[in-house]
């Protein structure tokens, strides 16, 4: 049987890399963002880490990656590791699913109460020095829709349910989450624009998969409330970005929450930017203090079941593509 050797593809100096020297002593391992040195040690890896943002180190090496068994990606997407090379290889592939939970479904809330208390009228109320007392909004009772109920989705109807609001959820496998007492009623292919109806916040946390992108469009957003609020915190694509847009600017919702945008950095003059019924954030939601330290526990977890030869966890369906 080969010897077990790890590649690590990233920084080797970057503070979560660090990590690695919890490996057991006499593990054999190698980090490095150079390609000619990663190419250099593909042949030996039984298992190779791929740092957030590192697809373009992986895929040159996974042909000569002969002995690989397993691929672990430090982030929970995983769209920009689907070429051909990976999908195709017997290499199992796991990933940092779950890791980013709490704070993107904190997000979620913070999106919610933004527009529940109408936080940027206060703000500009306060610059100018004006009192201007207005009716704010309370969440319980309220109906948050969330798209996409894995990980994320649960976790901001775990929070949304301290605030007392209904929760309903949509997912591929409805079936899934039957018996999930967070959910009111959940929804399956076919049902969306149902349950879209329904929301006064859509929260939008599906994966970048096959047949995600698109998924909130024109019958969606015909169907939507006057002042539903959507957040996303999944990926932008999920959302079609010119219906969204002509929503907004028209006012025939009342805003958005974005931390995802189908162009990454959201390009200067974007509508977006213009909208003051949008709140931005950069994609950073899911970056807080130790976020990398925390996505690696998952890794050396799973590092210390794949030498002990145990089922690895957060396994990726490499065709469904999460």
């Amino acid at each position: 049987m080969t010897s077990p050797h790890l590649l690590a593809l990233g920084d080797p100096g970057s503070r979560h890399f660090k990590l690695l020297s919890k490996l057991p002593p006499g593990t054999s391992w190698v980090a490095t963002q150079d390609p000619a040195q990663a190419a250099e040690h593909a042949a030996r890896a039984t298992a190779i880490l791929c740092d957030m943002g590192r697809a373009s180190l992986l895929e040159p090496v996974i042909a000569q990656a002969a002995q690989l068994r397993w691929v672990h990606s430090l982030s929970a997407g995983v769209e920009t590791l689907m070429f051909p090379g990976l999908v195709s290889h017997p290499a199992t592939l796991t990933n940092g699913r779950g890791m980013f939970k709490r704070a993107l479904a904190e997000f979620v809330i913070a999106g919610c109460l933004f527009f529940a208390k109408d936080m940027r009228r206060l703000r500009a109320s306060q610059a100018k020095g004006q009192w201007d007392p207005f009716y704010m909004r309370e969440l319980a009772g309220r109906t948050l829709a969330i798209v996409g109920y894995g990980e994320i989705g649960r976790a901001s109807a775990e929070l949304a349910r301290a605030f007392g609001m209904r929760i309903l959820a949509y997912r591929r496998r409805p079936e899934l989450s039957r018996d999930d007492p967070l959910v009111d009623r959940v929804y399956g292919h076919g049902e969306l624009a149902d349950m879209v109806a329904q929301a006064d916040y859509l929260c939008c946390a599906a994966p970048d998969a096959p047949g995600a992108a698109g998924l909130i469009g024109a019958a969606e957003f015909a169907v939507m409330k006057p002042d539903l609020v959507i957040i996303n915190v999944g990926r932008g694509p999920t959302i079609v970005e010119s219906e969204l847009v002509a929503a907004l600017a028209g006012g025939r919702i009342r805003g958005a929450a974005l931390d995802v945008f189908d162009t990454e950095p959201l390009p200067a003059g974007h509508a977006l930017y213009g909208l003051d019924n949008v709140l931005l954030s950069p994609h950073c939601a899911d970056r807080v203090e130790g976020w990398l330290e925390t996505a690696m526990t998952v890794f050396l977890e799973n590092h210390a079941r794949f030498i002990a030869g145990e089922p690895l966890v957060n396994v990726v369906d490499k065709q469904a593509g999460y």
